[in-house]
């Protein structure tokens, strides 16, 4: 019985090792699925367009500051702070956040989201106006929103109209903008006019080309947020892959290739050469190499100093910042 126990060991393991995709089971444990969660809802329900993962150049302090995203419609601007906390929050009387989960032994201790929120609004409007794009005042509001279903309740007497508790989220549906909810409506259409066309398409363009993080997307509609580093792989595979570089690319697609159900053994891989005059490559630009499917991407995930390896066979596309 013993024998038997130990062999499925052996098989299970060697069938995960070969088999599952562990990349993608370890990027479920980043914040950067539920950003993108949250931006592929804020799409549909506002009929906008969000750029996420931003860093935005303050010029105060000469660093870059992590914008979550920023919703883009004719109507306004939103900057939006998606926060995966968990557990009972409260709100001390200086502003700051802490969250106690019950299982941990001590607190978490947050910054005030909603003040952090608001000096985002001041360096994106700074940094637009450096690059030609004047906004009328107030035209950029902020929204910090709870999007972990492990959040229980804020224990507060005062809650900030610029939070959107998890339950709020849920309740979003795609209806008719005369319907929107209150708390959601205000910070992003009231007091505002219509932008002219010409200002918005200036708008879209700017943050289009702002600087980003660069991004992975993997299976099981996975994302992961950093900084690509290089290729490592067979030596014919890398040198094949010189050219992906971020100066001259902009996105990657992989495709698959596979026989009888088995892990494929290559890899065809879809790039367009980077073209800030138009929002993406046309199919006639779209170059491609076919390469081992075992040949890996070095990459370091935001607000992490340990460098991840994914495998080319579990990734479906990676995009590259200027």
């Amino acid at each position: 019985m013993w024998a038997e126990l130990i062999c499925g060991l052996v098989i299970y393991r060697l069938l995960r090792r070969f088999f599952s995709d562990d990349d993608v089971l370890e990027a479920e444990n980043t914040d950067s699925g539920a950003l993108f969660s949250v931006a592929n809802k804020i799409e549909k329900l506002y009929d906008g367009k969000v750029y996420a993962g931003l860093r935005i150049p303050d010029a105060d302090t000469g660093s870059r500051e992590d914008i979550d995203m920023v919703l883009v419609t004719k109507g306004g601007a939103v900057v939006i702070s998606v926060k995966n906390f968990s557990g009972i929050i409260s709100i001390d009387a200086d502003g700051s956040w802490v969250c106690n989960a019950g299982d941990r032994h001590k607190a978490e201790r947050h910054p005030d989201p909603v003040a952090e929120a608001k000096k985002r609004v001041s360096i994106l409007e700074s940094y637009l106006e450096q690059r030609g794009v004047a906004l009328p005042e107030g035209y950029v509001s902020c929204q910090v929103i709870l999007a972990n279903p492990k959040y229980c309740s804020i224990h507060s007497n005062y809650i900030p109209s610029e939070v959107i508790t998890y339950d709020q989220w849920t309740q979003l549906k795609p209806e008719a903008k005369s319907l929107f909810s209150s708390w959601f409506k205000g910070g992003l259409r009231a007091g505002k006019k219509e932008m002219q066309e010409s200002i918005h398409q200036r708008l879209n363009f700017v943050l289009s080309t702002a600087p980003m993080w660069d991004r992975l997307e993997l299976k099981g509609n996975k994302y992961v947020l950093g900084e690509f580093l290089e290729f490592k792989g067979k030596h014919d595979d890398t040198q094949a892959l010189r050219n992906i570089k971020r100066s001259k690319v902009s996105r990657l697609i992989i495709q698959k290739f596979s026989m009888l159900g088995f892990a494929p053994s290559k890899v065809q891989l879809l790039y367009s050469p980077r073209d800030y005059r138009s929002d993406g490559a046309s199919a006639s630009e779209w170059k491609e190499l076919t390469i081992r499917s075992s040949t890996e991407v070095l990459f370091q995930p935001q607000n992490s100093t340990k460098v991840r390896k994914f495998k080319l066979s579990s990734i479906l596309s990676m995009s590259l910042s200027a």
